[in-house]
């Protein structure tokens, strides 16, 4: 049987040492542990049990407080509740509430960090914080996510829908797949408001019906002999890597990144990994004698892995080089990815290669289902034979000793 103290007081308190419960009356005592620990706890029955529930240390509640905390506690026992599953109730709403207060702005960054490690490169990464931060968090990114409604997305997507609708529908398809994962993770209830079919397709114009699409600047076949002449004659890495993005019509990232280890120059051969293709599939390039005479002149002044190597110990050419080489020659109208379209024109108009083959050398996918179940290969030899005649034409037919 616990120990009677009819009346505790302060420095009664203190001198308890001993350990054991103490009975301050009408369920409350103060339990003393064989440490010397003392805290308060409140005895009830509920159900036909007894039962003990503990209201905090004797050292941060003071006897008064420790009473006002079991008159609390008694309330709900007269209630005929029991006071252990009614706090324990309260504890898991107050963690629902804290977890719904979470804002919009958070709730973007754990998700971009969560994905992050699922993205081919960190220029993803960063265009995800980037439009986040900028179109969507000014107007609701304070908000918990669990209020983002139709009219807080609707504020940021009116303002670019227009004028930058490409930009605008990349953020509406970001902030949806930000609220979904939401949902998912507990975050908020209901239908997502920037789901855009039967949703914000009825609030906002196609993007077909606002702007054409804008393709990326590319020069006309005919003028690249004599661009090309031009680019060669270029100093620095930046035009090397240009000159070998054009020759094998690849994108940019792609070239950037290209190693050492994927190129075999006695096969004529450029494997690209899965993880740096844009569709998450190996990618074999063939190399014309053009391109494979420029990589045998680079692989004499080798500085490390990588083929293009930047000014960085290390690290690959930036994005930038290619840019700033274009400025040079006087042709900031151009982009390095357009020269992959003045490839395709190329091949359309003056080569009798059969399309398909045009769309493996850039990578693209160029079957359905049913054709893709009967072709298995990437036409590599015919390839070879698409990438010579082009490496001739970037050369102006020029013989190339190996």
């Amino acid at each position: 049987m616990p120990k009677r103290a009819k009346e505790l007081t302060v420095k009664g308190i203190e001198a308890l040492k001993k350990p054991g419960a103490f009975a301050d009356g009408r369920g409350l005592y103060l339990h003393v542990s064989p440490k010397g620990a003392k805290s308060w706890i409140f005895r009830y029955a509920a159900g036909g049990r007894r039962r003990e529930m503990g209201l905090g240390s004797a050292e941060v509640f003071s006897l008064a407080e420790a009473r006002e905390r079991a008159a609390d506690v008694r309330k709900v026992v007269a209630l005929g509740r029991d006071p252990l599953e009614a706090r324990a109730v309260a504890e898991v709403a107050e963690k629902v509430a804290a977890a719904k207060a979470v804002t919009f702005a958070e709730c973007a960054d754990r998700y971009i960090a969560a994905q992050r490690t699922g993205w081919r490169n960190a220029k993803h990464s960063a265009q995800w914080t980037a439009t986040i931060a900028t179109y969507a968090n000014p107007h609701f990114g304070n908000l918990p996510v669990g209020a983002v409604e139709t009219p807080q997305i609707m504020q940021a997507l009116q303002p670019i829908w227009t004028t930058k609708p490409e930009t605008a529908a990349r953020v509406r398809g970001r902030i949806e797949a930000i609220l979904d994962w939401a949902a998912v993770s507990g975050l908020r209830e209901g239908v997502n408001p920037a789901r855009w079919k039967g949703h914000i397709q009825k609030l906002l114009p196609k993007r077909s019906k606002v702007a054409a699409v804008e393709h990326h600047a590319a020069l006309p076949y005919a003028d690249l002999p004599a661009f090309f002449l031009r680019l060669q004659a270029a100093d620095g890495m930046g035009a090397r890597a240009l000159e070998f993005a054009i020759m094998t019509a690849a994108r940019t990232g792609e070239v950037l990144g290209a190693t050492w280890q994927e190129m075999d120059l006695e096969a004529r051969l450029w494997t690209i990994p899965a993880a740096r293709m844009k569709a998450g599939k190996e990618h074999r390039v063939a190399l014309s004698a053009p391109a494979v005479a420029l990589l045998r002149k680079l692989a004499t002044i080798r500085q490390g892995d990588y083929v293009f190597p930047g000014q960085q110990d290390g690290k690959p050419l930036s994005n930038m080089a290619l840019l700033m080489c274009l400025r040079r020659m006087d042709r900031d109208d151009l982009t390095a990815h357009g020269f992959r379209s003045t490839f395709r024109d190329w091949c359309a108009e003056q080569t009798n290669f059969p399309s398909e083959v045009a769309e493996m050398a850039l990578a693209h996918t160029v079957a359905g289902k049913v054709e893709a179940a009967y072709r298995r290969g990437d036409m590599l030899e015919k390839r070879r034979e698409l990438a010579e005649a082009w490496g001739r034409f970037c050369i102006g037919s020029a013989k190339v000793v190996l």
